[in-house]
């Protein structure tokens, strides 16, 4: 597949998701370009704000299988990745798959179930694979964890460790309507009578990994690199306000992510632009701020909107 085909194929979609999200372009966009990264999105935000039916229709436009999971405190680790079940008939075991022998898994509250049922997508967003009663199973193509989590109310939950916070490859907020936009919303709720948008099928699965495949074409230069390089390590280097800076799977996830955006804009190679339009969502959560910071109104977004300015941009003729 060439870039054109993901630049027209990804607007298409696009389109269609536009059908049942009104504004929010870059936050639909950066997650479109996290799908074409074959990476996992965690959306963090209030209630309300239309996350569960941005990933449902994705999936639908998309034209791949989608689960959601409502995590809870009583979930259990089988309760997603499946269990064995003795069947009297043929006396033999036979495995029930879980939920995550999926194509879009939403993890909703992913933070309302314990750190033992969190810690058993790990290995399925890391290595795609689920390992049951010591069987290993590969999980279908495309596989995505869209995630969410309520960042207020934060009574009875779980709060995700570092580890799982960096499979994510990027953290997007989705942020309050405009009153224009809210406005839409009602017109379209009315005009359509009926509560489910309809989203229609562009894609398939089999399209969606090609798209992912051709993205590993797009061209990165080295002063590109660089500028990638020059930006994580200025994660590190800022002791003022930052604890704990990018790792390098931070780095990797500003070039899987500056790839597919290029491609999404309908180019085989990456500018600066494409990079600093990633960087934010892919790195903020990564960093761990100064204790003295955690209470304040600092947040690793703006910090990182801060770095940002002052990494020298290489020249790009």
């Amino acid at each position: 597949m060439k870039v054109e085909e993901i630049h027209e194929k990804g607007n298409a979609v696009l389109g269609e998701v536009r059908k049942a999200i009104v504004g929010k372009d870059e936050v639909l966009r950066l997650i479109l370009t996290t799908i074409l990264a074959d990476g996992h999105v965690l959306l963090e935000d209030l209630p309300g704000l239309a996350k569960t039916l941005m990933a449902k229709s994705f999936a639908r436009a998309l034209g791949v299988q989608f689960t959601r999971v409502q995590f809870t405190p009583d979930l259990l680790p089988s309760d997603i990745l499946g269990v064995s079940v003795f069947n009297q008939k043929t006396l033999e075991f036979e495995l029930r798959k879980g939920p995550v022998f999926t194509n879009i898994l939403l993890a909703d509250e992913i933070n309302r179930a314990p750190p033992k049922t969190q810690s058993a997508l790990l290995e399925a967003m890391q290595e795609r694979q689920a390992t049951i009663e010591g069987n290993t199973y590969s999980l279908p193509e495309p596989f995505i964890v869209i995630a969410t989590q309520n960042p207020i109310e934060q009574e009875g939950t779980y709060p995700l460790p570092e580890a799982q916070l960096d499979r994510f490859l990027v953290r997007l907020r989705v942020g309050y309507p405009s009153k224009a936009e809210e406005i839409e919303i009602l017109r379209r709720r009315m005009a359509r009578k009926k509560e489910e948008p309809d989203v229609q099928t562009v894609l398939s699965a089999e399209e969606v990994v090609e798209m992912q495949r051709a993205v590993e074409e797009v061209y990165v230069s080295d002063a590109i690199l660089e500028y990638i390089t020059d930006i994580v390590t200025a994660t590190r280097e800022d002791k003022k306000e930052i604890e704990i800076g990018a790792s390098p799977r931070g780095s990797l996830a500003l070039l899987k992510l500056s790839r597919a955006y290029a491609a999404l804009n309908g180019r085989d190679y990456v500018i600066p632009d494409d990079v600093k339009a990633v960087a934010v969502p892919a790195l903020s959560h990564r960093l761990i701020l100064k204790r003295e910071l955690w209470y304040t109104k600092v947040s690793q977004e703006s910090i990182m909107g801060k770095l940002l300015e002052r990494v020298p941009v290489p020249k790009f003729e």
